[in-house]
């Protein structure tokens, strides 16, 4: 069993971090939709102007709001403004296909990719 990429949001924008937060990132309910990813699931957050990069967990903003926001801890580690890509994995014994989502500047769907 290996761990394979599964869904991706590629170059969102963070949108808000809220310190005052239990923790988790809040994802624009389309954009997770579009990619597979769930409530509750562990995802891989990068930074691409810092570098940074966390685990936590999806919960779910509201749809079309193009929201992206880093709460609790994590918001002391990507802050908004930063361009970030969230992944997300699934163990398999086999190859499977991703589904990549590509967002415009306000976060919005602007390309569905399977890799």
């Amino acid at each position: 069993m290996k761990f394979i990429l599964s869904s991706k949001i590629h170059r969102a924008i963070v949108t808000q971090a809220e310190l005052n937060y239990e923790g988790s990132i809040s994802i624009d309910k389309a954009l997770c939709d579009a990619c597979g990813l769930w409530k509750g699931e562990k995802v891989l957050v990068v930074s691409n102007t810092t570098g940074a990069r966390l685990e936590t967990y999806v919960i779910f903003a509201p749809e079309m709001s193009g929201t992206i926001c880093m709460n609790g801890a994590a918001a002391h580690l990507i802050k908004k403004g930063e361009e970030i890509i969230i992944m997300g994995f699934t163990l398999s014994d086999k190859p499977i296909n991703s589904k990549v989502v590509l967002v415009d500047d306000k976060n919005h769907i602007s390309e569905v990719k399977i890799k």
